[in-house]
């Protein structure tokens, strides 16, 4: 995995960067954490400490007792310049939040902390996420020192509008979410950094609607917030990721190709169009089971003696792809059940011609759809393994762990009636 080189300077928004750097841990990354003295009014530095497991440099004079190694890696043998040899060693440098202050010394070069000497030194690509008061964001010099940074190579990554830290204040100039500033990192790092690299992957999200007239469908309560948890999951490994998304009012994770549908019908043919070319599919989308068999122009007319609906079955997505699935393709299907009858799941994994199911118990009001909370159980033909309840996140973190386990497993021994990986990646 990738070495992200963390700068904290001082502003409110310094708690996010602790989530930052967990989700980056997390993930698989290397981080090292350097802060300036005024970030540590906001947050301090054991916090980082025990996060990424290395310690935080606060000043270019302070020697770093791992003689700038990243967490994993041996550190050499020498004792170097920590400030040069942090940056000569990460893969990407993001400082978050950056405020105003910070923003202005490096746009100018002003080296006279361990945060702006080691951005001055480093090669590799570098980001910086602003985040401040909106007046002090649209002040005409941050303006002049934003254009600097773009002009000078540094990718800006653009404040969101909402609550400022003052109160009763509202405007632009809120750190994003530290999983959209890990993708965007991710997405600057180097070909060859990340474990799914030229991998690609396409996942459905949401829940069909199926028309009754110009008013009314069928449809089920499906929010997409998995599938969206598990487009970002796979892009954040580096793959090459399509979301289609039916009835889905989530923003996409960034760097992630959206496609839109509203029905069934249309869900099928966007799967089946990019199906071909992709290395995996998660199914985490809810096709509706039936249709109305004739929709009615227009709006029905509300009657007192009721309404009579006759239904017909959809098409069967899964089943149709999984006829026409390459060897070295993986399907991953989901089922809503009531309990967890995990013999009914691998039934239904059997018929589905899946290579893993996702078992999501939907007895539990507290969690599953609409929730940012779930529980699963991830099947194949020879085990099935529980994971507890956690956010959406974790669990999407937790299916890609299982299908990356899937793939190598293909990888060393093929097998017959299954997902057998026999190509180089």
């Amino acid at each position: 995995m990738a070495r992200i080189l963390l700068g904290v300077s001082g502003g409110i928004a310094a708690y996010k960067a602790l989530e930052f750097a967990r989700l980056a841990t997390r993930a698989g990354h290397g981080v090292r954490v350097l802060m300036t003295e005024g970030a540590t009014r906001f947050v301090g530095a054991p916090s980082f400490e025990g996060i990424v497991g290395a310690p935080v440099l606060t000043s270019e004079f302070e020697r770093d007792p791992m003689r700038g190694a990243f967490p994993g890696e041996p550190a050499p043998e020498h004792d170097p310049i920590g400030h040069l040899e942090l940056a000569a060693n990460c893969d990407a440098y993001l400082v978050a939040p950056a405020s105003a202050n910070t923003l202005a010394k490096l746009a100018s070069g002003v080296a006279d902390s361990m945060v702006t000497t080691s951005f001055l030194a480093c090669t590799g690509p570098r980001l910086v996420a602003p985040a401040m008061n909106d007046r002090m964001l649209e002040n005409a010099a941050t303006q002049a020192n934003l254009t600097t940074l773009r002009e000078h190579g540094v990718a800006v990554i653009d404040p969101e509008e909402g609550a400022l830290a003052s109160r009763g204040e509202h405007g632009k100039g809120r750190l994003p979410d530290p999983a959209r500033l890990l993708a965007l990192v991710e997405a600057e790092l180097p070909t060859g950094q990340r474990p799914w690299d030229g991998l690609r992957v396409l996942v459905t999200a949401g829940g069909t609607r199926e028309p009754i007239d110009s008013v009314r469908f069928l449809g089920n309560r499906s929010s997409g917030r998995m599938g969206i948890a598990l487009a970002a999951a796979a892009a954040r490994r580096g793959a090459d990721v399509t979301l289609i998304c039916a009835n889905v009012s989530l923003p996409e994770p960034a760097g992630v190709h959206r496609i839109d549908v509203e029905t069934t019908e249309q869900l099928a043919k966007a799967v089946g169009a990019e199906f071909p070319t992709q290395d995996v599919l998660l199914m985490a989308a809810a096709p509706a089971d039936f249709q109305a068999a004739e929709a009615t122009p227009g709006k029905i007319e509300r009657a007192k003696a009721g309404l009579d609906l006759h239904l017909e079955p959809t098409a069967d997505i899964l089943a149709g792809l999984a006829a026409s699935k390459r060897e070295d393709q993986a399907i991953v299907a989901f089922a809503a059940e009531a309990g967890e009858d995990i013999e009914r799941a691998r039934g239904k994994l059997a018929r589905k011609g899946a290579d893993l199911m996702v078992l999501n118990d939907i007895s539990n009001p507290q969690i599953g759809f609409e929730s940012t909370e779930n529980a699963v159980t991830l099947i194949d033909s020879a085990s099935a393994i529980p994971v507890p309840r956690a956010s959406k996140d974790l669990i999407a973190d937790a299916i890609m762990d299982r299908v990356s386990s899937l793939r190598e497993e293909g990888r060393q021994s093929p097998r017959t009636g299954g997902y057998s990986e026999r190509r180089a990646n």
